[in-house]
């Protein structure tokens, strides 16, 4: 006996009221198996997708050699000063 047949058996044994209930409760649970099935991919999407910083890992990429005058004002913003 297949298990949609045992179910039809016992679900076509119950009042009105218990078949309302079961098909609540049927409608919950495939509610949520899908919100878990998604949370599970989204999780799995983040783990390949997000990788977190290490902590100094830029530290000496932007060492350049800086102008003498590096710290000068500029001369588009004379009238400002």
């Amino acid at each position: 006996m297949s298990t949609e047949t045992a179910l039809l058996k016992i679900v076509e044994n119950l009042p009105n009221s218990l078949k309302i209930e079961l098909l609540h409760y049927a409608e919950y649970l495939i509610t949520k198996s899908s919100t878990l099935q998604q949370a599970e991919e989204k999780k799995q999407v983040e783990d390949v997708t997000v990788k977190k910083p290490l902590s100094g890992s830029m530290k000496g990429t932007f060492v350049l050699p800086l102008a003498e005058d590096f710290d000068d004002p500029l001369e588009e913003f004379e009238e400002y000063i």
